[in-house]
């Protein structure tokens, strides 16, 4: 098992069974989910699905711990790439073999996919507040790092294995990203980001709580990013 691909899914009954298909017409090896405590048709789904593993949380731990599980579960099983997708509609399986095609030919340690390079595509605006939250998220890592990257928040990259090995992942929320980005700089870590669509379908989908406020949600990535930044790994 040299390669997965990983999805992180909650509630997500309403797209799971298209995307899987469509992922398996792209990839034919093991794919691995982690199942954030679904209470929707979710677990009905998976459970008549083949060569799909599933790693189920008993209740909703968030979006960061169901990557790091899945990080974790994957360096179990020897696996020595992988990529991260959503299963919401917004990231295309048929970028799955450039992914891959990108990190036997680049010298990249991750590879992002990012849905403001020239040659993205775009399906819908995205909302004014989250792509103003994400450029200057965005701006913040740049200035810091100095990659030049474009897309702080996209989930549809992919990893050598061994860049993720022992790295402590802590944040279980959303502001995940911002830790491992802030570890993959004090790592040095090479990045490196290829263009995806940007498809947008439900512009009121909620981060939850006090999340929802662009300012607060901001505040937060930053606190995370600012304490992993100063903390010794």
């Amino acid at each position: 098992m040299s390669r997965i691909v990983l999805m992180p899914v909650y509630n997500e009954a309403a797209t799971i069974e298209a995307v899987l298909s469509a992922v398996r017409e792209r990839f034919d090896g093991p794919l691995l989910v982690v199942d954030d405590g679904s209470t929707d048709a979710t677990p009905d789904v998976l459970n008549h699905r083949d060569r799909v593993v599933v790693l189920r949380h008993g209740t909703n731990l968030g979006y960061g711990r169901s990557l790091a599980d899945g990080f974790r579960a994957a360096a179990a099983k020897g696996v020595s790439e992988l990529i991260t997708m959503d299963v919401d509609g917004q990231h295309e399986p048929r970028h799955i073999p450039e992914f891959f095609a990108a990190l036997d030919e680049d010298d990249a340690d991750i590879i992002s996919g990012s849905r403001y390079l020239p040659g993205s595509a775009s399906t819908g605006k995205p909302p004014l507040q989250r792509r103003d939250v994400n450029r200057r998220v965005t701006e913040e890592i740049n200035r810091v790092t100095g990659w030049g990257i474009t897309d702080a928040f996209c989930g549809f990259k992919a990893y050598r294995a061994a860049a993720l090995a022992d790295m402590p992942l802590d944040e279980p929320g959303y502001a995940m990203p911002m830790e491992l980005w802030a570890r993959a700089y004090k790592r040095g870590l090479r990045v490196r980001e290829i263009a995806i669509e940007r498809i947008y379908f439900d512009h009121d989908r909620s981060f939850g709580g006090d999340l929802d406020d662009p300012a607060k949600r901001y505040d937060y990535y930053m606190r995370v990013w600012n304490r992993t930044l100063a903390e010794e790994d």
